[in-house]
């Protein structure tokens, strides 16, 4: 009996807690962060998008303006109204694409939807555009995914990482 007492705590002190690290390998550089190499790789994809987006502004054939953010903006008609700020109900006609043409949704006819600007959940790109606008302005805004719809897109007409494309009238504010 004496001897399977000895014995038992023998491989219980041999065993330790597992909580233990294996030894470091001398010399050898250490692994890199699996982060490192995501990082790396959405930095390529976005600068893709940002090539495919000129690539469509070329096409185009027009001028937009570039925000800090990636967001591209064109004024087809600029009215000398009051600027859209944030807290505001904006009301808006719209339609919105894929940078390949396919129209996604767009408002009924003579019936604008409303987004309270920097307070509802939609795209954080349009709430930046929209806050260029003026009541009576029309434009298209291109709106790169980390702006729109994201890494899964909105799972029913978007697909992910997509481009979308905005044209669209600030209709009124309140």
């Amino acid at each position: 009996m004496k001897h399977l007492a000895i014995t038992g705590l023998v491989m219980l002190c041999a065993c330790g807690n597992g909580n233990q690290m294996p030894p470091a390998k001398v010399g050898v550089a250490p692994e890199p962060r699996p982060g490192g190499v995501l990082l790396e790789e959405n930095k390529l994809i976005a600068e893709r998008e940002a090539r495919d987006i000129d690539d469509w502004i070329t096409r185009q054939g027009v001028a937009f303006e570039r925000t800090g953010t990636g967001v591209r903006i064109k004024l087809v008609r600029d009215s000398a109204g009051v600027q859209a700020r944030p807290g505001q109900l904006a009301s808006i006609a719209f339609a919105v694409y894929l940078i390949n043409g396919t129209r996604c949704y767009s408002s009924a006819p003579g019936v604008p939807e409303e987004f309270r600007i920097e307070q509802d959940n939609v795209e954080s790109g349009l709430h930046e555009a929209v806050q260029l606008m003026s009541i009576g302005d029309s434009a298209i805004i291109v709106i790169p995914s980390h702006r729109a719809f994201g890494l899964i897109g909105d799972e029913k007409k978007i697909p992910m990482r997509s481009t979308v494309i905005y044209h669209m009238g600030l209709v009124g504010l309140r």
